[in-house]
């Protein structure tokens, strides 16, 4: 029986969402958004994953050329994240593969309103 070799992902620290930053081992073909809330990661995600907002929007620091290409649906949303970069991604649109990767979760996001409990 063959194992699956996991995906090192490091999430950089945030100060609200992952203050002191997390390295995670993800199996590839995950999506993204769903791995940082499964690991406790409160990343926002206001449509559900179906791309129609950017709330989850991140920045992929190393490993962004191994990712999927982003979706025009994905782009346009995109365009209306804070702080966009060249490597900005929707993280219900990453697909983890077998490349590590490292990511940044921008200081703000679309939903500036966000209240906490």
């Amino acid at each position: 029986m063959s194992q699956i070799s996991l995906t090192k992902v490091t999430v950089l620290p945030h100060p609200d969402t992952c203050p002191n930053g997390l390295e995670l081992e993800i199996k590839p073909g995950k999506v993204l958004c769903d791995a940082l809330l499964n690991a406790g990661v409160e990343i926002e995600h206001a449509c559900d994953g179906v791309s129609a907002c950017s709330t989850c929007h991140i920045i992929i620091r190393e490993g962004y050329k191994s990712l999927n290409a982003a979706s025009d649906e994905e782009e346009d949303q995109l365009d209306k994240a804070w702080g966009l970069t060249p490597t900005s991604r929707l993280a219900c649109q990453v697909k983890v593969g077998q490349t590590p990767l490292i990511v940044e979760l921008p200081r703000y996001s679309l939903n500036h309103a966000r209240e906490h409990e």
